[in-house]
């Protein structure tokens, strides 16, 4: 991914926080010797340095990951159109604006580890739920017995983190703030998202 100076985060606590409230992206592996990669879009939770996840047993990720065990967690989202005429300020001609989408994404680089062994697949999904379902009142998943064979787990060790927030870190703060009114009017599904980068 392009990541231009002023779109580039290497604020650490800024791109955990966007990939922990995301919770869900896209697991690429490329395996040996294909035309293309496998994608996998997942849930996930990140566990420290590391990622914890669950796919389907007959998943084509893992004939990729167990090839090749370096993959790619790409998580992309707050995102929100930007109309060219909304990046005119003052006499600035609106129709000289040139629109943009403003969006984070963050690509972690992994090393995979298979995970089969039904204890430590429960575990993998106690804190997946612990996660995503912090109140729910639900057996503890060892006890889905045979179940936990239809599955795999994945915890993948993160060594290397690009991340990018594009945000109009490209203008100035006068142009930024309009932008950030308009959006409060259009209060469309990405516009608040928008609003705490704009912010932050």
């Amino acid at each position: 991914m392009l990541i231009r100076p002023h779109d580039a985060s290497d604020d650490e606590q800024r791109w955990r926080a966007f990939v922990i409230d995301q919770g869900f992206g896209h697991l690429v592996a490329s395996g040996r010797n294909r035309d293309l990669p496998v994608v996998a879009p997942t849930q996930f939770v990140l566990d420290g340095d590391h990622i914890l996840l669950h796919l389907a047993r007959p998943n084509p990720v893992f004939e990729c990951l167990e090839a090749n065990p370096r993959c790619l967690l790409s998580v992309a989202g707050d995102w929100a159109y930007i109309p060219g005429a909304w990046k005119a300020v003052g006499d600035e001609d609106p129709r000289r604006g040139v629109p943009t989408t403003y969006y984070a994404a963050v690509q972690l680089g992994c090393t995979a580890r298979i995970v089969d062994e039904s204890e430590a697949i429960a575990g993998i999904l106690e804190r997946q739920l612990e996660s995503v379902e912090p109140d729910g009142d639900l057996i503890d998943p060892i006890d889905h017995g045979a179940m936990l064979k239809t599955i795999r787990g994945l915890v993948l060790s993160i060594d290397d983190v690009r991340a990018k927030f594009k945000y109009g870190g490209n203008v100035d703060q006068v142009h930024r703030d309009h932008i950030a009114g308009l959006l409060e009017q259009r209060s469309g599904p990405g516009d608040r998202a928008v609003l705490r980068h704009l912010r932050s």
